[in-house]
């Protein structure tokens, strides 16, 4: 399901960012706690809602855990 803001803003729940990202639900609730991922709760909705182009800011982010250095 997609919810609209207006005409033109259409917004993601956290199920369909776990699919896009190949991650959990858990983990993005995780990335939005600490920030990562900025992301609204509207009153009444259970579920949070993702801008998708949050998201495509979000994929541009090296995954992994940093390299030690020498």
């Amino acid at each position: 399901m997609r919810y609209t803001i207006g005409m033109s803003k259409s917004l993601l729940t956290t199920k369909q960012v776990a699919i896009k990202l190949r991650v959990s639900t858990r983990r993005v609730r995780a990335l939005i706690k600490a920030g990562r991922l900025p992301a609204l709760l509207l009153e009444g909705c259970r579920d949070h809602l993702i801008d998708p182009q949050e998201l495509h800011k979000f994929r541009r982010w090296p995954s992994g855990r940093p390299k030690k250095s020498a």
